[in-house]
């Protein structure tokens, strides 16, 4: 497992023990048991716990796991796999980010369980633009997004929401937990992390 293999501390919770077999290079503790079970979450320290990926096969028991982690552990950054495209609306609502099963599936779990203030997703030959992602913080929810571009520096170009990304944002406001995509400048990338961590703009 990726998070295992960079150092993290990582509990994988499964009620099939089968299921582990197929860990390779994972130097973490596994728990068989449900991810609701309060002692097994005893046994994972989830009081402790930075993150939490609920990833089960089914939906509702994500949504559960990833509310219970919430709510009664205040982990804080949490996410939950669905499959059913249309409950990503109402889980976002209940303040749970989700991924669809997808090909990007892992990468966009890792990002919401470990966010990252530095990231570049991408930088042209010149290394003078660069393609970044970042999450909305909670105190600039609800603000247009124009109000995300910074000068000549930064652009909001994409946003992800509820699983959906779309390119044509003009007149939407920012939600807690949306995912904005931003093309910027070298200069840009100062710019935004100023803009969301409230010294900007």
């Amino acid at each position: 497992m990726q998070l295992s293999e960079e150092g993290h501390s990582v509990v994988i919770i499964d009620k099939n023990r089968d299921s582990f077999r197929r860990l390779t290079r994972y130097h973490g503790k596994t728990l068989i048991g449900s991810g609701f079970d309060r002692d097994i979450l005893f046994q994972a320290e989830a009081s402790r716990a930075d993150a939490l990926a609920a990833v089960t096969s089914g939906d509702n028991t994500n949504i559960l796991c990833a509310r219970i982690a919430r709510d009664n552990y205040h982990i804080q950054n949490v996410v939950a796999r669905i499959y059913d495209p249309q409950r990503a609306e109402v889980y976002m609502k209940l303040g749970i980010p989700t991924v669809a099963t997808a090909l990007w599936t892992t990468q966009q779990v890792k990002r919401w369980m470990m966010p990252s203030e530095d990231s570049i997703e991408w930088t042209d030959g010149a290394s003078t633009l660069h393609l970044v992602e970042r999450i909305v913080p909670d105190q600039l929810a609800g603000r247009p997004m124009s109000q995300f571009n910074v000068g000549d520096n930064v652009r909001v170009v994409g946003l992800l929401r509820g699983g959906q990304g779309r390119v044509n944002i003009e007149g939407l406001f920012a939600q807690e937990d949306d995912m904005l995509e931003f093309l910027v400048t070298n200069q840009g990338l100062e710019d935004l992390k100023a803009l969301l961590e409230g010294s900007g703009q």
